[in-house]
């Protein structure tokens, strides 16, 4: 269970989020339960070459704050251990070895499958992020710009928005790290 409170305001195309900290789930051993080390596992997830488009590259929406975090991060992937994760809109796509847990099966359509977090494709309308693994400290750091399709009250995005993007970015950071896939119990507490 995630005990944890954010102070996230985000203001529409203007301000960004950075999330840090994943939930783990407790006990579980990343060797039994996906065989690989989290070497393995960041390989298996970044393909080298893919013709997919990847969702986590900078255009035009993206604001200068943004861009300038997105430099920032992109050179420690150069000299600090940090991996830029790419995103697709969907993870069946690309995500080699991908378990679900037994007895859970996929059954929707697989020409439509999508990650919740990618399924608005006009560019800059609902959710720019980036997300930033590190290795070792098995930690993130998410980029987000939310887009005017995800407003709640007028001018900032919907809680629900924010929810969904901090779980997306939990639930890499704990298959990375080997720790788990899906998450168990959210929950937030705005504070402002």
């Amino acid at each position: 269970m995630m005990r944890r409170s954010f102070q996230v305001a985000a203001r529409l195309g203007h301000r960004r989020a950075l999330l840090r900290t994943p939930c783990i789930l407790p006990g579980l051993d990343p060797a039994a339960a996906f065989g690989s080390s989290t070497d393995s596992l960041v390989s298996r997830f970044c393909p080298v070459k893919t013709d997919l488009k990847d969702y986590a590259l900078p255009n035009a929406s993206w604001c200068p704050d943004m861009l300038s975090l997105y430099q920032e991060f992109l050179e420690k992937t150069k000299s600090d251990g940090w991996v830029k994760l790419p995103s697709f809109k969907s993870n069946r796509d690309h995500i080699q070895g991908l378990k679900l847990p037994s007895g859970l099966v996929a059954a929707s359509d697989k020409s439509d499958w999508r990650i919740f977090t990618r399924c608005i494709q006009v560019e800059g309308q609902g959710y720019e992020y980036v997300i930033f693994f590190h290795p070792f400290k098995k930690k993130s750091v998410c980029l987000f710009q939310p887009g005017p399709y995800l407003e709640g009250p007028p001018g900032f995005a919907h809680g629900g928005s924010l929810a969904a993007m901090m779980d997306e970015t939990f639930s890499k950071t704990a298959y990375l790290a080997g720790e788990g896939l899906f998450t168990l119990n959210l929950n937030i507490r705005f504070k402002k």
